[in-house]
């Protein structure tokens, strides 16, 4: 299996509550938070629809940039998602 870090952002719905994680397998980690697999966050808000991710070459950079993003405001986060991904569709939905 080819891990490939990454950094991804749920949300519950069009400008709903966002959840910020980072993974070295996002197909099977999105199928958790969607299955429900681990009480949590993204169980509790109903946080399932993956809207944005970022790859990464090292797992330190991935890390990194999580960091980053969970410190800026909402309204960028909102701008990252709508810049890439402007009709908030579930993006795990095409693989």
């Amino acid at each position: 299996m080819i891990m490939q870090p990454v950094v991804y952002i749920l949300a519950s719905q069009k400008n709903g509550t966002l959840y910020i994680g980072v993974t070295s397998n996002l197909l099977e980690r999105v199928n958790q938070h969607k299955s429900g697999l681990y009480d949590g966050f993204t169980q509790k808000y109903n946080v399932k629809i993956l809207v944005y991710f970022e790859n990464f070459p090292t797992m330190i950079e991935a890390i990194t940039r999580e960091k980053q993003l969970k410190k800026w405001n909402r309204a960028w986060k909102i701008q990252l998602i709508e810049e890439n991904n402007p009709s908030w569709k579930d993006l795990s939905e095409d693989n």
